[in-house]
């Protein structure tokens, strides 16, 4: 048997690599293995949203990202008699570096992860599967099967599944998995169509359901997807299928040729009932499953693992309590929450077949979508939701304000915006980060307090910041606010570190005091 890891990441499609990604930057011992040998394409629309990409952007894979892909700033919302042209993300976008939808195929930001991780010695072990995983003491032993058929144990203090909607991590944890089937099939493709506006995302919106063009760019110019039309008969999609939808459900003359590739699928509402029982945790689709409504699905997935990923590293090496952990499940399983929720309203709405639905996509919609999209303050609200960009972990435990909080700019548990623009990038890596504003004479020169200087970094912001005045914040490894408070008082600075960063010699003695904690 191999040496014990600290981690065992059963997964590889975005949530797994990103979360690898994060352990390596931490140099955490850890393994990723996925049963495919070949990862099969997804069905979902590939959209990466802004707050994924400021996140991804600490490991410097977001501009290779957005170099590869479609950013699209434009959505054609066709309905009945009228075609809407809405900006997306042209408002409550403001603060961030990435003001724009990135279209891209799942493979290559797959591809793009893997070549990071490939560039710093780790390798994704395809064709690997989890055959089962069995706690004994400190460690959960697992058991490997490879693609030749040789078998292998293998110990981890931790085991992450992040292997999808049938998960085998979830289903050795014993953690349900609850929820509803949608009765609808869809129809998904890569091809060319013509007749298509380029540079923007299309929706049909009618009486029978919906119909999504989304630019894709490679393998081919445009993703469809579209309800399988009521009262036909099941089978092998086709291109005469496609197009016939695409001669009924729109009034353009759209010619639709040279497909890539084309499935059917069903969709799933589906959530975890826990996303930690002891040495096991779960992210993206063994979590929680939903429809494509917003392009919510990736994005929460990754989203997942890079919040997991660097508590798992600082317990790991020791730098944090076990508590850490359980930060996880409180702050995701309430986001994971209201993406189901969300996207089963918007999904209801789009293609339910209960007349009152039908009469609201083709009667109301093309009054009422105007004047919404109108209201600068809903859209923007809107953005700030499908974006991601407003996330917050306000109510989380590891989410703490002082005894003053500064009257303006984000709270415990936000999201650090990018104010000044660059501040993201400037905070970029692993660690903490300590953001000092106000004048740097009235800071005292001794810091990190407690000497902490190997896992959190100093810096002195100038007048443009995100709070106005004397303040501090401390920034987690993945870009929210942990603490903040206003004033030149570390009083609380100190007690919050003690509790979730306490230094190595403080966990040494605190061990020796009570050898079973």
């Amino acid at each position: 048997m191999t040496a014990p890891l600290d981690v065992l990441v059963v997964g590889a499609g975005p949530t797994g690599l990103a979360l690898a990604a994060q352990l390596r930057a931490y140099a955490t011992p850890f393994r990723i293995v996925d049963r495919s040998s070949d990862r099969a394409r997804e069905s979902r629309a590939p959209a990466i949203q802004p707050r994924t990409l400021e996140m991804l952007s600490a490991f410097g894979v977001a501009d290779d990202l957005v170099d590869r892909g479609n950013a699209t700033v434009g959505l054609h919302l066709h309905l009945p008699r009228r075609v809407l042209r809405v900006p997306v993300f042209d408002v409550g976008c403001d603060d961030t570096p990435y003001p724009f939808l990135l279209f891209l195929p799942q493979s290559q930001t797959e591809a793009t992860l893997t070549a990071h991780l490939a560039a710093r010695d780790v390798t994704v072990e395809r064709g690997t599967e989890l055959l089962g995983a069995e706690p004994e003491g400190e460690y959960v032993t697992c058991r490997l099967r490879h693609g030749d058929g040789t078998e292998e144990s293998v110990r981890a203090r931790y085991v992450a599944g992040c292997d999808g909607a049938h998960s085998t991590v979830r289903s050795q944890a014993g953690i349900g998995f609850e929820g509803h089937a949608y009765p609808q099939t869809f129809l998904l493709a890569d091809l060319e169509a013509d007749g298509l506006e380029p540079g923007a995302a299309h929706t049909y919106m009618t009486a029978a359901g919906l119909l999504f063009f989304f630019p894709l760019g490679t393998p081919a110019t445009w993703r469809m997807i579209a309800m399988h039309p009521p009262g036909t008969v099941g089978g092998k999609v086709s291109l005469d299928l496609l197009q016939r939808i695409a001669d009924d459900w729109t009034p353009d003359s759209l010619s639709l040729r040279d497909p890539v590739w084309m499935t059917s699928f069903r969709i799933h509402n589906r959530g975890a009932t826990h996303y930690r029982r002891g040495p096991f945790f779960l992210a993206g689709d063994a979590a929680h499953i939903h429809s494509p409504a917003g392009g919510q699905g990736m994005n929460t997935g990754i989203q997942d693992a890079l919040n997991l990923g660097w508590k798992l590293a600082h317990v790991c090496r020791g730098a944090a309590p076990e508590e850490l952990l359980e930060t996880y499940e409180a702050e995701r399983a309430p986001v994971g929450h209201r993406v189901r929720r969300l996207t089963d309203r918007a999904f209801t709405v789009g293609t339910g077949s209960h007349p009152a639905l039908r009469l609201a996509r083709t009667r109301l919609a093309p009054h009422i979508a105007p004047l919404l999209l109108r209201a600068t303050g809903a859209r923007a609200r809107l953005f700030r939701t499908v974006s991601e960009l407003g996330i917050q972990y306000r109510r989380g435990p590891a989410s703490v304000t002082g005894r003053h909080r500064p009257r303006q700019g984000p709270r415990a548990g936000d999201r650090l915006p990018d104010t000044p623009a660059g501040l993201q990038r400037r905070l970029a890596g692993p660690g903490y980060h300590l953001l000092l504003t106000g004048p740097a004479h009235v800071w005292p020169e001794d810091l990190p307090p407690g000497g902490r200087r190997d896992l959190l970094t100093v810096h002195h912001l100038g007048p443009r910041s995100p709070w106005p005045g004397p303040s501090h914040a401390l920034v987690r490894p993945d870009g929210y606010v942990g603490y903040l408070a206003r004033g030149t008082d570390l009083a609380g600075l100190r007690a919050y570190l003690d509790r979730w960063l306490p230094t190595p010699y403080e966990r040494l003695r605190q061990k020796a005091q009570d050898p079973l904690s």
